[in-house]
């Protein structure tokens, strides 16, 4: 059949069908950008710059090095480093940043992640990259999980630190407290310690003999029997075991169904100069001869540096970082998710305050593949009052509900805070960590040369 071929567009112009539909359109994206609800006023993003940097030390358990970004635009950003660091790995970053646009997140990141590593050095990124994500949080008026993806929950599962006892029936009475206060899963501290006093328990090395591992399930046993078999109890704090001792020791606790026995090559806690991260295949040795499952990583920082040959090897059954040395939100959101493409599971390590923990929760809201988050101050009646903005308790129930407000959610509460500062003052000045960058920022003025030792040279 042949004839004229029927011209969609051609039959829409005619009819005058796109006029209309252009003036609507123009209409409605008129609307949108004048429109007062449309764009936050308090903030030109395009011309926000950082200006400074400041900390507070504040004395707990575990002191809790909290710092604060400010702009010019009144817009301000929390964050935290690793529980018992200290804030000079964030204040040492402070040239880097100030000038920059804070909400040019990533670059601002790949920019500082040389001058990040394991154990407590990766503190510093980790806390400018929480306090980058509370401030364009505040610009766009979203929350922070929305910065980095979708909420996969709207609460935290916690488990927490609890305070070990010799006497099992003790230890095991405090844990039936916790299921009491609402908690839902568990872990234990088992240090072979716990048993060095016992005839025949540890060798010459400090090491559980198979009598001192005899005892030391009889604390697994007294808290499984307080809490149940159903409940998840995972275990730490063994002590330095070699792969050998590790494997020995994770076979003892199969028969008690633990959800994970945590850092028992050690890998978590390196000393220097160690290679400690390089070592995936003597946990993948563990791994593979227990059916306990492992895991590891509190310590370690960046997906690269420290997780990716663990789980590329897959060797641990569970992730363990903790955000505050991982490398923030954007990091421990990268890894987690790694971890999750090669059906690996993820923790969260976490004993800080609450500007760190609530950074964690929106990390953890937005993981597919999330087991629950550690809180090491659930026996500190002030540590919740150090912010306000979150529904009191925190920890509710042995949950965190998920902030569905800009930013991070929390402001510091400065009044509980004094009364708690290990050194430093409350976001005194940083201007020991300033230089010359600094005042090239502040003058507009270009990048000095540098002269034969290094140091700038400024033409008058």
């Amino acid at each position: 059949m042949t004839g004229p071929r029927f011209n969609r567009r051609r039959f829409l112009v005619s009819a005058g069908v796109f006029a209309g539909m252009f003036k609507m359109s123009r209409s409605a994206a008129g609307a949108q950008a004048t429109s007062p609800a449309s764009f936050n006023r308090n903030s030109a993003p395009s011309q926000l710059k950082i200006t400074d940097m400041r900390f507070v030390l504040v004395a707990s358990n575990y002191d809790y090095p909290i710092i604060r970004i400010d702009t010019n635009q009144g817009v301000y950003g929390l964050g935290e480093a690793r529980d018992a660091g200290r804030e000079g790995t964030a204040l040492v970053l402070k040239p880097h940043l100030v000038g920059k646009n804070p909400l040019s997140i990533e670059p601002l990141l790949d920019s500082l992640r040389n001058f990040a590593n394991h154990q407590r050095m990766g503190g510093g990124y980790s806390a400018v990259d929480m306090a980058l994500h509370d401030i364009a949080g505040k610009v766009y008026g979203v929350p922070a999980w929305r910065l980095i993806g979708s909420k996969y929950r709207d609460k935290i599962r916690i488990y927490c630190d609890t305070t070990e006892s010799r006497d099992p029936k003790i230890y095991a009475e405090r844990f039936k407290a916790r299921k009491a206060q609402g908690f839902t899963f568990f872990k234990m501290d088992l240090g072979t310690h716990m048993v060095a006093d016992r005839p025949g328990a540890v060798n010459d090395g400090r090491v559980a003999t198979e009598k001192g591992l005899e005892y030391m399930c009889e604390y697994i046993q007294a808290v499984r029997d307080a809490i149940g078999w159903e409940a998840p109890l995972a275990a730490d704090h063994f002590g330095a075991l070699t792969v050998k001792d590790s494997i020995r020791y994770a076979r003892a606790f199969e028969k008690y169904d633990l959800a994970w026995a945590e850092d028992m090559i050690d890998i978590g806690n390196l000393g220097p100069g160690s290679d400690a991260p390089k070592n995936w295949r003597g946990y993948k040795e563990l791994k593979e001869a227990t059916r306990t499952p492992i895991a590891t990583g509190e310590s370690l920082f960046g997906l690269e540096e420290g997780f990716r040959e663990l789980i590329d090897n897959r060797a641990i059954d569970i992730i363990h970082p903790d955000p505050l040395t991982a490398g923030g939100i954007r990091e421990t959101k990268r890894i987690a998710d790694y971890a999750s493409m090669h059906a690996i599971q993820t923790a969260i390590h976490f004993a800080g305050s609450p500007v760190g923990c609530m950074a964690s929760v929106h990390m953890a809201a937005t993981l597919k593949d999330m087991l629950a988050m550690e809180n090491h101050a659930i026996d500190i009646p002030w540590w919740g009052d150090l912010v306000r903005g979150p529904s009191k308790p925190i920890v509710d129930r042995g949950y965190i509900a998920v902030p569905d407000v800009p930013g991070l959610g929390v402001e510091l509460n400065e009044e509980v805070v004094k009364e708690h500062i290990r050194k430093g003052g409350y976001l005194a000045p940083t201007p020991q960590y300033d230089d010359y960058i600094l005042d090239q920022f502040r003058i507009g003025g270009p990048y000095p040369h540098l002269d034969e030792y290094g140091k700038p040279v400024v033409s008058r």
